[in-house]
């Protein structure tokens, strides 16, 4: 029997077991599956034999296996968090690795060995997975953990105001409750690799000698989907797939005021999978231009040699292919601003909202262009931080484009003192020639999925790029032979100049796959009209679709849109579902912890 025609009437599973395993084995490579099918084969063996040396759920896990949680928005603290359960394993401890998302509450109380990596999100939110983990600790239903060891790992950016806000609130708030800290927290920034592996060094050293001798079974944990031995299979952040640019093409007019790209990588024999609505993680270089603009200032040789570990390279080769040039940081601001002394820096300095603005919105360039200061090659290369790669929202679906995955990609293009600055990904990729090599992974988002059954209908709201899940959304559904039950709606300026994919979504329409298409182009009226505008429009159909069991989803920025997109549908749960604003709120929460709202926004 296929897995997809798999149910609970032909099965010893329930519909619900049914669902996970289809969801779980759909997210698995061809090496992850063979090793999930010895491992479940061993497993059934053991225990027709009444052994029980492997445990796959929390309840039957020995007193001191070692827990190891993770929230996380962009994938770094899974990343974390699975490197942390290998090493535990190959120690002989028994670990349960696991999603905050996925994770049993009422489970908390039984633990004895917590180790938690969780990421702080947006204006000092928890990641998507860690909401409901983080609402609970804070709740009146939170038991005492007075038996409970636990450290936490903060991930973070210092741009932010409230820096690893979310790993404060759970180490303050398993201290609350009474749980013995082993290790302090350890709060990391977007340079986190080296605090993260001498954290995953002493908490292991500092569980030693809380593990029981006779606690030798290596314990997996297959919730969420995520296999403590799994992780070092495929193509990851740390080992990127270098795959090769098929087309780099402008969607939008020759009129129009901002270049967006539909980008087209080819994976090759890479057998890298992916699934709609999970991000690809792109490793750029800067540009050479830029570079060599940022030496003449600093009038520093581009053949001068810096140290970086135990590489020595040339300081051009460091600025291009190793530091980060296109993102400012506070604490590069503020060792230039004891460089050059400048009293205007470092009044902007001591201000946290002002620096917070000038990081957000200047470059290096414009930082040494601005405020001049004399500087040694090794001295400036020691203020940047190592370049990170960006994540695209994947703007296709595998079972329609095999081996390639496709990319909505906006030219980030800004204007200082005249002179035009990009992003350093946009850019990268808006000059990619056909054949040109870029170095790839996919992150995986498991909060942002279609619904397992495939005739619930979706309501899917994505202006500008973020569009891009989308089209990967309606793809799959084609592919499915699904008709109907989808409503896009898509806003940009013109409808002439930005209107992206138009031909597919007509296309979609007309084939009776799209039901329906609501556009919002703002500047083609005298009145500016969004997306948040069309949902109020359409607020009544809306609330129906929502009563019959569709999922909402938004992509795209988090700042203003995705805002105004909330309050937009909380302003139809209480005109036409007759609610007061307590009940519209708790209506999108619910929603939102049945996973029937979710978002990808940036």
């Amino acid at each position: 029997m296929l897995l997809k025609e798999l149910s609970s009437l032909t099965s010893p599973l329930s519909q619900a077991q049914t669902e996970k395993l289809k969801q779980l084995t759909s997210e698995l490579n061809a090496v992850q599956l063979a090793w999930v099918s010895g491992y479940l084969s061993a497993t059934a063996e053991q225990g027709a034999q009444g052994q029980s040396g492997i445990a796959v759920s929390a309840e039957s896990q020995p007193a001191q296996t070692v827990t190891v949680l993770y929230g996380s928005q962009t994938g770094n603290g899974r990343g974390i968090a699975s490197a942390l359960a290998a090493k535990a394993q190959a120690l002989g401890y028994g670990v349960n690795l696991v999603s905050m998302g996925d994770y049993k509450v009422r489970q908390l109380k039984q633990e004895s060995l917590l180790l938690a990596v969780v990421s702080t999100h947006g204006e000092g939110d928890a990641p998507d997975d860690a909401i409901e983990l983080h609402k609970f600790l804070s709740s009146k239903r939170a038991p005492k953990l007075d038996n409970l060891h636990f450290s936490v790992l903060a991930l973070g950016d210092s741009s932010y105001e409230f820096f690893c806000q979310t790993g404060k609130d759970f180490d303050e708030k398993l201290a609350a409750l009474g749980a013995t800290v082993l290790l302090p927290i350890v709060e990391c920034d977007v340079d986190y690799e080296e605090q993260a592996a001498l954290w995953q060094t002493q908490v292991l050293e500092a569980v030693k000698p809380l593990i029981k001798d006779d606690t030798t079974a290596s314990v997996v944990s297959i919730a969420g989907g995520s296999v403590v031995n799994t992780f070092e299979t495929g193509f990851t952040k740390q080992k990127p797939y270098t795959a090769e640019v098929l087309v780099s093409q402008k969607l939008t007019g020759r009129d129009s005021d901002r270049d967006v790209r539909h980008v087209e990588i080819e994976l090759g024999e890479s057998g890298i999978q992916y699934q709609a609505g999970d991000a690809l993680g792109i490793w750029f270089t800067n540009n050479e231009t830029l570079v060599d603009d940022i030496l003449a200032k600093l009038g520093i040789e581009a053949s001068e040699t810096v140290s970086l570990g135990n590489e020595t390279v040339s300081i051009k080769q460091a600025l291009i292919e190793i530091k980060e040039l296109t993102q400012l940081n506070p604490n590069a601001v503020k060792g230039w601003a004891e460089l050059s002394q400048d009293a205007r820096l470092v009044a902007l300095c001591e201000d946290k909202a002002q620096l917070r603005q000038y990081v957000i919105n200047h470059q290096v360039i414009d930082l040494i262009s601005q405020y001049p200061a004399t500087v040694t090659a090794s001295g400036f290369v020691g203020l940047l931080r190592g370049i990170t790669p960006r994540l695209y929202s994947i703007a296709s679906s595998q079972t329609e484009v095999e081996s390639e995955v496709h990319l909505t990609v906006a030219l980030v293009e800004e204007e200082h003192d005249g002179q035009a600055r990009f992003g350093g990904a946009s850019q990268f990729l808006a000059l990619a020639e056909e054949g040109a090599q870029v170095n790839v992974y996919v992150e995986p988002n498991n909060h942002f999925r279609l619904p397992a059954n495939p005739e619930t209908p979706v309501i899917m709201i994505g202006p500008g790029t973020g569009v891009a899940p989308f089209r990967a959304f309606m793809q799959e559904r084609a592919a499915q032979g699904i008709q109907g039950h989808s409503w896009l709606f898509f806003g940009n300026p013109h409808f002439e100049q930005d209107f992206l994919y138009q031909i597919e979504w007509q296309q979609y329409l007309n084939a009776g796959e799209l039901t329906r298409l609501d556009l919002a182009f703002s500047r083609d009226q005298a009145h500016k009209v969004y997306v948040q505008h069309k949902i109020t429009e359409q607020g009544e159909a809306l609330w129906q679709w929502l009563e019959q069991g569709a999922h909402l989803y938004i992509c795209g920025d988090a700042e203003r849109m995705a805002k105004d997109v909330h309050q937009a549908l909380i302003d139809v749960a209480i005109t036409h579902g007759e609610m007061s604003l307590e009940q519209a709120q708790a209506y999108f929460e619910t929603l939102r912890t049945d996973k029937r709202y979710q978002k990808d926004v940036y």
